[in-house]
């Protein structure tokens, strides 16, 4: 099945709230889905509509080929968010979906079009600094699967189910493939204010990592570390929900 830009493939997960006054984009890290935020649609103040992103390869679009590169994701999102821009908005994005979520403000704010007020994002270096690990998307599938293990985010259930495996592993590698193969260029920082969150036990992202987004804004820009991995934002969520709200409603 081809990849399609049908806006309600990406979007199948959200609960429509016509009279909120923010809508919060949410972009999941590599493997993951738009499930995942799944938790916060009673969480979040009635102000805020959720609209987490589905990317091709998980889930409803298991059949779909997964996407391999970032831009060629932000170009297809520019697309099909278009009628979603049409009142106030913010991204967060988590790990690789802070690498889509950033490079998507940037190519919104080249092209004129509109901003999100507020960029969030969590457990991922600043787009500039130059990774130290390993590529992983092109290792034997038993070297791969023990990578993916030490992110600690995937049950060891699913990792030993050698069935539902075989129709995971393709969307895995290019979710890793899309994130070992990122290329940051220079532009001009985003008007937008940028807030990021990174996990004291995170051993993959440095707080030097974290703060070195702040080049990455021209205007305000804050870092805060909370208790957890590189999956506190989902593992935490008690401690990170209420603090992102606080700036959720700063913002309506």
């Amino acid at each position: 099945m081809n990849i399609t830009t049908t806006s309600t493939r990406w979007f199948t997960h959200t609960q429509p709230k016509p009279h909120s006054r923010l809508r919060l984009f949410c972009f999941p890290c590599a493997g993951g889905s738009a499930s995942a935020f799944r938790p916060w649609f009673q969480e979040l103040p009635s102000s805020v509509e959720l609209i987490p992103i589905q990317p091709p390869g998980r889930e409803n679009r298991i059949k779909e080929q997964p996407l391999t590169q970032v831009m060629s994701c932000v170009e297809i999102l520019i697309d099909v968010m278009q009628p979603y821009l049409d009142k106030p908005f913010a991204f967060l994005g988590h790990s690789l979906g802070a690498r889509v979520s950033f490079e998507l403000a940037r190519s919104l704010q080249q092209y004129e079009l509109p901003m999100p007020k507020w960029l969030f994002v969590a457990g991922n270096p600043a787009p500039q600094r130059a990774s130290t690990e390993k590529p992983i998307y092109q290792l034997p599938d038993e070297e791969f699967l023990s990578e993916i293990r030490r992110y600690n985010g995937t049950s060891e259930d699913v990792l030993n189910d050698l069935t539902l495996m075989r129709f995971l592993l393709p969307m895995l590698r290019a979710d890793f493939e899309m994130y070992d193969t990122y290329t940051y260029t220079d532009k001009e920082p985003l008007d937008c204010p940028i807030s990021v969150f990174g996990g004291s036990e995170d051993h993959k992202v440095s707080y030097e990592d974290l703060s070195a987004w702040k080049v990455q804004t021209r205007n305000t820009f804050s870092i805060r570390m909370l208790p957890g991995d590189h999956f506190f934002l989902h593992n935490k969520r008690s401690q990170f929900l209420p603090i992102l709200m606080r700036d959720l409603i700063y913002i309506t």
